[in-house]
């Protein structure tokens, strides 16, 4: 069962960010590499793998909720680009921003907007996304 949950999870993950799963391993494995496994079984495997929503809806409902937190920019950043990468439009990611300005303040949706600039330029900068 607890492979099934990883190996879907890895799976997950892959599909939103090829390299997202190692970069989170690296930044783990020499402090906590048994959190990396419970996101990856957890947050991927059991969660992020349901059927019962399309994936680029999950990312969206993702992105708001880590922009009303206004405290997780680096998780921010990975789902901004798989938001991105599932196919949701810069122009839309935007807009929940927007929203998140009337219901979480004006200083969450800055910076969630503020990074999802600085995530355009980056892909702007690496080709087309």
């Amino acid at each position: 069962m607890e492979e099934t949950r990883y190996l879907r999870g890895l799976e997950t993950v892959r599909k939103l960010d090829e390299g997202n799963a190692a970069r989170l391993e690296e930044a783990l494995k020499g402090i906590a590499p048994d959190l990396y496994r419970y996101i990856i079984e957890f947050a991927f495997g059991d969660i992020l793998s349901r059927p019962g929503l399309p994936v680029a809806t999950r990312e969206i409902v993702t992105v708001s909720a880590l922009a009303a937190m206004g405290t997780a920019q680096p998780q921010l950043r990975v789902h901004i680009n798989a938001a991105l990468n599932v196919g949701v439009p810069r122009a839309q990611i935007v807009e929940i921003f927007m929203q998140i300005a009337v219901y979480a303040g004006i200083p969450a949706a800055l910076n969630a907007l503020y990074l999802a600039k600085e995530v355009f330029t980056e892909r702007d900068a690496n080709g087309p996304s």
